[in-house]
């Protein structure tokens, strides 16, 4: 499988943090006999779920001493109650981690008012960049962006966590290009939203690389989904380039612009790359208390480096999770903390956007 090397987004984010790759020091720090709980605050088999029982196993096998890691899954709120309750209870021990996505990044850089945790009480020792795919039923007849019309005239229902998760930069786009999209919120995860899906209640769905890969692409293959374009990766200039976990689908930009005549441009259009960049190049992130003991945080670092450059990583994660390259300790916080900065004006326009759309608050 082509390796994907670390550039435009990601480049860009580890030159702003001035952090260079270096190798980690040996641990001290002993889990022999251990518990981790692993939190993830989505419900079963959303594309969150499948990337941490993806790495819950390769973090036992690797973490000194070899403890048992178990992910708890805390759906509420789009991540926002496990998130909360993570930060209210977990210990600095190493025996509590979380993981985010960008459902849990979002509301934190909105100023959401339910978000009770702070991204700078944590410290990030892996962070995964991942994609998505948009399919639709093929009741609609839509097979690429030249029928483009026939979604514009139906009224489309899209099981959603919310407004302000994970599916936000696909919300945009819908309303970019002009669809008739009636979303619902309250699922649990994007699982649930898939699930919508499959019982014919929901007309257009959305999963991340994870989830597509292991529970979509076999509805694609037996004709029950059609794929219409993926997210793309955003470059350091701010171009959109395909996804390596699926080169032959077109990008959202390609899309758009195949199905509109023009490319897109526009407040809208930068606040989706901001929307892309700080939710997906670096979306989902192991993270633990950042008092955590400096050999438990070491611990971790070493662990994810010795998962992510086993020989045969990329082949299975490209079969489970896409062909992304994975960023680890040092590395992957400071590159989390350039991701989270989105200027007033960027943030203006999305808090407007959700005011007027779908009656969110903040």
């Amino acid at each position: 499988m082509k390796q994907f090397k670390i550039r435009g987004a990601l480049a860009a984010l580890l030159c702003a943090s001035a952090i260079a790759a270096s190798s980690l020091p040996s641990h001290a720090a002993d889990f022999a006999g251990e518990t981790v709980e692993w939190t993830i605050p989505f419900g079963v088999g959303g594309g969150t779920d499948v990337w941490a029982r993806f790495f819950a196993p390769q973090l036992a096998d690797t973490l000194p001493g070899k403890p048992t890691v178990v992910v708890l899954n805390v759906p509420g709120g789009g991540s926002i109650t496990g998130a909360n309750q993570f930060a209210m209870r977990a210990g600095s021990d190493g025996l509590e981690i979380l993981g985010t996505s960008a459902s849990t990044q979002y509301p934190a850089i909105l100023g959401d008012p339910r978000v009770r945790y702070d991204y700078a009480d944590w410290t990030a020792v892996l962070a995964s960049p991942t994609g998505g795919v948009v399919y639709v039923n093929p009741e609609y007849g839509v097979t690429g962006p030249q029928d483009i019309e026939k979604l514009r005239e139906a009224e489309i229902r899209f099981a959603s966590q919310g407004a302000t998760a994970l599916e936000m930069p696909v919300l945009l786009a819908f309303k970019m290009l002009d669809l008739n999209v009636r979303p619902v919120f309250g699922m649990e995860s994007r699982g649930a939203g898939r699930l919508a899906f499959e019982r014919g209640e929901a007309g257009i769905d959305f999963q991340t690389s994870s989830a597509y890969l292991t529970s979509v692409k076999p509805l694609v293959e037996s004709g029950k989904a059609v794929p219409l374009f993926s997210l793309g990766v955003v470059n350091a200039d701010g171009s959109v380039e395909r996804d390596p976990s699926f080169p032959e689908l077109p990008t959202f930009v390609e899309f758009y612009e195949a199905a509109t005549g023009a490319a897109p441009e526009g407040q809208a259009y930068e606040a989706w790359r901001s929307l892309m960049l700080a939710g997906f190049s670096l979306q989902k992130m192991v993270v633990l208390p950042k008092d955590a003991p400096a050999d438990v945080i070491e611990a971790y670092g070493n662990a994810a480096k010795t998962i992510v450059e086993a020989p045969d990583f990329r082949e299975r994660a490209g079969e489970e999770i896409g062909v992304y390259d994975q960023l680890v300790g040092a590395e992957a916080d400071a590159a989390l903390k350039e991701a989270l900065k989105v200027d007033q004006s960027t943030r203006d326009f999305l808090t407007n956007w959700l005011s007027e759309d779908y009656s969110v608050r903040f």
